[in-house]
């Protein structure tokens, strides 16, 4: 069930996240144009109308579809939504949601109907007159019947928003914001939903606060400074550089195996973002745009004119409510805490559920702390590795980032390593390097690969213990 949330909310925030630069591009503009900008410009703020309402809709659509069938799909969902946005008076985020995998999937499972019974010479044509054809049904559908049906499930989302606003429960948010971002949900969350959402109330109202429900670094970056302080092993060492990484970074994935060390820890996440929220609403904080990544430096390159005080304060009080909490978790309630018992833990009880002995476990993370997911000899020569991790934008470029500089060192420098979606790694990978959180997802995507699961992204001892690997097999 886990892998399915995990692979919905990807679905989600796999079409947000890579036009998160033009909805900061927007937000952008917004904060300095619109009249209670920084800098009033009636002219310049006249993009901010056309942008939200057409552009970072088909963007969003065009992108749903080309995620599930290329180019043509993306060109369908685009037409379609088009439809949305001329049958509707407010930005159609999620009309452009629901149509783009739905078209990429029409177009998908038109072109594998046509596949093999087109003319030669004809290929062109077909191609050609059936977007049309079919983009000229769906707009005209989209116009009459969806886009009433769409602005109908958009006033509900919207409602249930206002009712958490005027009712003053917006903190409570974080009873479910916190542990989802735990099991790697934090894009989905962010980007799938609230970056829609917050979008729409900057349209309304200058500025959302709904951009800083999950962006909030405090959390995190609380738990993180009681392990400095409180920590024990690699945990305390390696956490001062997860706290840069964190807090200015803007990698929350950084901090995630540290609560997954200390499930506990959790309420230490809630209590603290929950803090966050009261302070932030308190003081009617708000963005202009979507901060990514969750970096205190973006969250502040965004943040409106009238509200750096509520949302430096707000920031602040996250993160001492869970240091707080923390260290009181890490002292009274706390247990051994070191990153590489805590993985061999972890190793340990996987080998005794698919029922292998504790010495067979032992002698199985020795190797490497490598798992085969495919059909992989694990000595034929290697030239690339693939760091995969939910979004492949984040953790996943932080690590591949380590692993290059490594191999360097090693005198391995021919080895290619990339970042890349869990849920889309490349085919041609032998090796994939990703959190053990996220390895069903990554032994779906590529069974054929190596598998190297980490507990850690920034102390990871199964780096050294690949580049060893790969010394002796790429000889």
């Amino acid at each position: 069930m886990k892998q399915n949330v995990q692979l919905f909310g990807r679905t989600l925030s796999a079409m947000v996240m890579p036009n998160i630069g033009a909805f900061i591009t927007w937000g952008f503009i917004a904060a300095l144009f619109i009249a209670t900008g920084w800098l009033p410009n009636e002219k310049f703020a006249s993009l901010v109308g056309p942008m939200s309402s057409q552009l970072l809709p088909l963007l969003i659509a065009f992108t749903g579809g080309y995620n599930v069938s290329g180019h043509r799909g993306g060109v369908l969902a685009a037409i379609t939504t088009m439809g949305l946005i001329v049958g509707s008076d407010i930005p159609m985020f999620l009309g452009a949601m629901i149509m783009g995998p739905l078209c990429g999937f029409l177009m998908k499972k038109f072109d594998s109907f046509i596949e093999g019974k087109v003319k030669a010479g004809f290929e062109m044509l077909v191609n050609n007159f059936s977007i049309g054809i079919i983009g000229l049904v769906l707009v005209l559908l989209a116009v009459q019947v969806i886009s009433p049906v769409v602005q109908v499930l958009n006033h509900v989302l919207a409602a249930g928003v206002n009712f958490f606003v005027t009712n003053h429960l917006l903190p409570f948010t974080s009873v479910l914001i916190e542990p989802a971002k735990i099991l790697f949900l934090n894009n989905a969350i962010n980007h799938g939903i609230l970056t829609p959402m917050g979008s729409q109330q900057v349209n309304e109202a200058g500025k959302s606060i709904l951009f800083l429900l999950e962006a909030n670094p405090g959390p995190g970056l609380g738990i993180l400074l009681a392990y400095c302080l409180a920590g024990k092993g690699s945990a305390k060492g390696s956490a001062p550089g997860a706290v840069i990484i964190h807090f200015f970074g803007g990698i929350h994935e950084i901090y995630f195996p540290y609560i997954l060390m200390n499930p506990l820890l959790v309420v230490s996440a809630v209590c603290g973002g929950a803090a966050g929220i009261l302070v932030e609403t308190i003081f009617g904080a708000g963005l202009t745009g979507a901060a990514a990544p969750g970096s205190i430096l973006a969250i502040l390159a965004m943040t409106a004119q009238d509200s750096y005080f509520g949302v430096l304060l707000g920031v602040a009080a996250a993160a001492a409510v869970s240091f707080a909490l923390s260290m009181v978790i890490l002292k009274v309630a706390g247990k051994e805490e070191d990153l590489e018992a805590a993985a061999a833990q972890t190793k340990a009880m996987k080998a005794s559920s698919k029922g292998l002995k504790t010495e067979d476990a032992k002698s199985t993370s020795s190797v490497s702390g490598q798992k085969t997911a495919g059909s992989k000899s694990g000595m034929e020569k290697v030239g690339f590795i693939v760091f995969a991790c939910d979004a492949g934008m984040g953790s996943s470029a932080m690590g591949a980032t380590v692993l290059k500089k490594k191999l360097k060192e090693a005198g391995l420098e021919d080895i290619k390593v990339q970042h890349a979606p869990v849920s889309s790694i490349p085919k041609e990978a032998q090796v994939v390097v990703t959190h053990e959180e996220l390895g069903p997802r990554a032994a779906s995507s590529n069974p054929t690969a190596e598998l190297i699961l980490i507990h850690n992204f920034l102390a990871a001892p199964e780096y050294d213990v690949l580049v060893e690997n790969l010394k002796k097999r790429n000889r």
